[in-house]
């Protein structure tokens, strides 16, 4: 091979290896008290996002995985997720934060009371919010 193109092979070689780093390293990164999305079962009226409508395929299960972490959980709280130190993690991972702004995006006028939106799932209706643990939790 030609220097150059060695050069070329190693540095291309050390790009892809940066590329995977940054692939793995954001869930490794996390400071502060985890945050989980809880899913409180409510007997509320009123609209709801209507996840039912969507289905509970495998695309639809990842795409919300904290929520159904949180509904299948016996506390109602999702698996928790911690934020980054330096904001990087945030572009790279899925968050809890990333699915309260999807329920508000496509929930129907008034289905968000404060912090919280109004879920529908499997004829049950649930109050979703995103809550950071305490100290001890």
């Amino acid at each position: 091979m030609r220097p150059i193109t060695r050069k070329f092979a190693y540095g291309l070689l050390a790009l892809v290896v940066v590329l995977l780093a940054l692939g793995a390293l954001p869930s490794l990164l996390g400071s502060g008290d985890p945050y989980h999305l809880t899913a409180e079962p409510t007997a509320a009226e009123g609209p709801a996002y209507n996840l039912t409508a969507e289905g509970t395929d495998d695309l639809t299960r990842r795409r919300f995985q904290f929520f159904f972490s949180a509904v299948d959980a016996p506390d109602g709280r999702s698996k928790p997720y911690r934020e980054g130190s330096i904001g990087i993690k945030e572009s790279f991972t899925h968050s809890p934060f990333d699915e309260m702004e999807s329920f508000r995006s496509f929930a129907p006028q008034n289905a968000t009371v404060d912090d919280s939106v109004f879920v529908e799932f499997d004829g049950q209706r649930y109050r979703v919010q995103v809550v950071q643990a305490g100290e001890g939790d």
